[in-house]
């Protein structure tokens, strides 16, 4: 086995995506049978969130010695996160436009499938992150929660002082032990990425690409777009560091979030790939990563700009300037409150659509079309979402002095 783990992990994940694509091309629905080798993957990096959030977490603010600073990260990044995300859905209209994806498009044979779920409003939301039971919070999942309780419980240990050092030590040491058990799983990830991609391939095919064609080449085209322009901006142009080091350092969270679909379930990978390719230190790594998984949504928004054209055009409805903007915000808005699971962007389409009078029939429609072949919009989404994570948490750490260039720019070892 000597040769295999000789082999870099990315190289190992290419040729596991590769391999799983012709397979399951091959086999066709016989691929379902691989699926739950990509299920338990999931489930094993799924297992390793909350502990990991909460131990880093905890452990990079008693780092810091500065609780202030912790505020200085937090309003640069949720600010940088929106900005990217009011870019990625002026992308998505854009090339609503230019593809006009939903030209000609026939609804007759579509079962309509309504979407009954409603987004919180932004002060329920605001709300909901205070946990009413801490271990409830821990249990559920609920990042938001964690991050609230884990800052708040991090800060009380270094208002303590003295007294608080001991429960530090522990903490950082459960962060060292998590994080190598999060690398014990991504050994895995070849294996998992395999499973799931040949699962995808064979039980969608080829026919469903050719069934839509037009709006598939638009998401992967403006997504492609944002991650090269946008955050490759960032990385290069405005910090000044290697592009192709960066890319090259967050490839194994590109390829664990395309694959699963989840941001959520990347995220220990993406907060392992940060720290150890990128040199971004626990502090940054483990407040603004979490925070990125649950409102940097950037696939989303682009998502929801394109589709909002498609409606536009699949229903003959002509749209004014002001209906754009109207569009660019609410997609900007309605994807920080995306769920961090696959398909969620779909539950949020009725709130853009209302924008411009589309029926919550015209909706069901709409939703009934895409849905059979969400998961493969999805998986582009999703990557690109974990590499605006990335690359904003690459430029605060940058602006914080959190980050080790020497680390970033040396070839990647994870």
């Amino acid at each position: 086995m000597a040769w295999w783990f000789g082999i870099t992990l990315w190289k190992r994940v290419i040729g596991a995506l590769v391999l799983g694509v012709i397979v399951g091309l091959i086999i066709g629905e016989d691929a379902v049978y691989l699926k739950p080798i990509g299920d338990a993957f999931v489930a094993a990096i799924r297992m390793l969130v909350v502990p990991l959030i909460f131990t880093t977490l905890v452990a990079g603010i008693t780092a810091m010695g500065e609780p202030a600073k912790l505020g200085s990260i937090g309003v640069r990044a949720i600010m940088l996160y929106l900005a990217t995300t009011l870019v990625a859905v002026t992308i998505g209209i854009v090339f609503g436009y230019l593809f006009q994806p939903g030209a000609g498009v026939d609804f007759t044979d579509v079962t309509p499938n309504p979407i009954a779920a409603e987004a919180p409003g932004l002060v329920e939301r605001l709300i909901n992150i205070i946990p009413t039971n801490p271990i409830g919070a821990l249990a559920d999942g609920n990042v938001l929660s964690i991050i609230f309780f884990a800052i708040l419980f991090g800060i009380g240990i270094l208002m303590t002082g003295k007294k608080g050092r001991p429960v530090g030590a522990v903490i950082e040491s459960g962060a060292e032990v998590t994080m190598k058990i999060t690398h014990w799983v991504m050994e895995a990830a070849p294996f998992g990425v395999f499973a799931l991609i040949a699962w995808v391939a064979g039980t969608k095919g080829i026919e469903t690409f050719q069934a839509i064609l037009t709006l598939t080449v638009a998401v992967y085209a403006g997504c492609l777009l944002h991650i090269i322009l946008v955050y490759g901006g960032i990385v290069r142009v405005i910090l000044g560091l290697p592009i192709v080091r960066f890319y090259r350092g967050i490839f194994d969270a590109q390829a664990i979030a395309y694959s699963t679909s989840s941001s959520s379930a990347t995220l220990p990978v993406t907060i392992s790939c940060a720290q150890d390719n990128l040199g971004i230190r626990p502090a940054v790594a483990s407040s603004v990563l979490p925070l990125g998984a649950t409102i940097n949504m950037d696939g989303t928004s682009l998502y929801l700009g394109i589709l909002a054209l498609f409606a536009a055009q699949a229903f003959g409805m002509q749209l004014e300037f002001a209906d754009y903007v109207l569009v660019a915000l609410t997609a900007t808005l309605a994807s920080v409150g995306a769920a961090g699971i696959p398909s969620a962007s779909l539950f949020l389409l009725a709130t853009v659509l209302q924008v411009f009078d589309v029926s919550p029939e015209q909706t069901a429609l709409m939703v009934g079309f895409i849905l059979p072949f969400d998961r493969i919009l999805d998986m582009m989404r999703t990557m690109t979402n974990v590499t605006g994570d990335a690359a904003v948490a690459t430029a605060i750490a940058k602006w914080e002095g959190e980050i080790d260039e020497e680390t970033f720019r040396t070839p990647a070892v994870v």
